[in-house]
């Protein structure tokens, strides 16, 4: 009996460690981040899928950054809802840019951001944008990132274990996000109303406390919105130009903690549910 447990025993072991991804060389992924093993697009519901385009490998941030971790490296805190492992939020694109390189350079990792403070982009048409710093990148540096949107969905979406699920891990919204009818004293329904949520003291959560997608990445659809590298680039008039985001948010709408869904904020922009994850090179 003893050699049959111990028989089946090593048979789970070895049926987990196969399903399990491995980082190259089998190295142990960073502390509370996730080695993701890139390929095409296997979740049916994304805008990617069946596309030729391959995402290379990564290593994605379990958790949003939180306070704590910013205070470590910038030494403030500019969120609204006061936490050490609430997310941080209030930040702009450029914040995070600038984040992502502080933390690099005090892991000793090469900065991935070469940001020109005294250039103004040319590319960067928004009127409401009064920074448009330039910003290029170190595409071979290991140092800390924002994501391509196609890397943020591809991540969302479970990757190669995507279950083709509509949020984050499960197409049940309530199992997995933070959003405006669940972030607050009670349940909401009825029609969105800032000051419904503002009586009912909606707010940010702590970070991981719903249920993590097939990845074991939590708080991809809802808490706080999460900036992406790329451009949003205008669709009409009121539709100005910025930087992606994706995820949704305590105070959004169900539609924005859709895997696929995507918008645009100015990349000098800030709200309270305005926050962001971190990647880094291999």
């Amino acid at each position: 009996m003893r050699k049959l447990l111990i028989l089946v025993l090593t048979a789970i072991t070895a049926v987990v460690s196969s399903c399990s991804q491995k980082a190259p060389g089998n190295q142990q992924a960073p502390h509370n981040f996730v080695f993701v093993k890139g390929g095409a697009f296997v979740n049916t519901k994304s805008k990617y899928y069946g596309q030729s385009g391959l995402i290379p490998d990564f290593y994605v941030g379990k958790y949003e950054v939180t306070q704590k971790e910013w205070m470590d490296v910038m030494g403030n805190n500019p969120s609204k809802f006061q936490g050490s492992n609430l997310p941080v939020e209030t930040v702009s694109w450029y914040d995070c840019i600038e984040y992502c390189n502080k933390r690099s350079i005090k892991e000793g990792l090469k900065p991935y951001y070469n940001i020109d403070k005294n250039k103004k982009d040319p590319d960067n048409t928004n009127n409401l944008d009064d920074i448009k710093w330039t910003v290029t990148v170190n595409k071979k540096a290991n140092g800390y990132r924002l994501p391509t949107a196609a890397e943020w969905e591809y991540a969302a979406g479970g990757g190669q274990a995507s279950k083709s699920y509509t949020y984050s891990g499960s197409n049940t919204i309530n199992d997995v996000a933070w959003y405006w009818q669940n972030s607050g004293d009670k349940y909401l329904t009825g029609v969105w109303s800032w000051p419904v949520l503002q009586n009912n003291h909606n707010k940010t959560k702590p970070a991981g406390s719903k249920k993590p997608n097939e990845l074991g990445l939590y708080d991809m659809s809802g808490n706080v919105r999460e900036w992406c590298w790329d451009w949003h680039q205008p669709n009409g008039t009121n539709d100005p130009q910025g930087r992606i985001w994706q995820g949704g948010g305590w105070m959004g709408g169900d539609f924005c903690c859709v895997s696929s869904f995507q918008a645009g904020y100015q990349a000098n922009g800030k709200a309270p549910d305005q926050g962001f994850r971190v990647w880094r090179g291999l």
